[in-house]
């Protein structure tokens, strides 16, 4: 199982976010569990990001909701660790 990582921006987006629609944090969290076992799972739709968030990886919590995220390799515990660094809407994060 990864560790998960939430940078301050990402707190910072996830309360706004779910300030402003409650009905996506049961999502939200649904997309953390499957993240934690399968980030590249076919439902998360888990693609490579270019131009500015290049090295940034994107996945779906929802019809509009993205996560933008990265996958690294922790070297101490030798296990991968998934940064999560925004989360919003399509226009939002990218």
């Amino acid at each position: 199982m990864r560790e998960l990582v939430l940078t301050p921006k990402f707190k910072r987006a996830f309360r706004q976010l779910v300030r402003r629609e409650a009905k996506l944090k049961r999502r939200i969290e649904e997309t953390l569990a499957q993240m934690r076992l399968d980030v590249f799972a076919p439902p998360l739709g888990t693609h490579k990001l270019s131009g500015e968030l290049s090295g940034w990886q994107a996945c779906s919590c929802g019809y509009d909701c993205r996560i933008i995220f990265s996958i690294q390799f922790d070297k101490e515990t030798r296990q991968e660790v998934i940064i999560w660094f925004d989360i919003g809407h399509h226009d939002e994060v990218y």
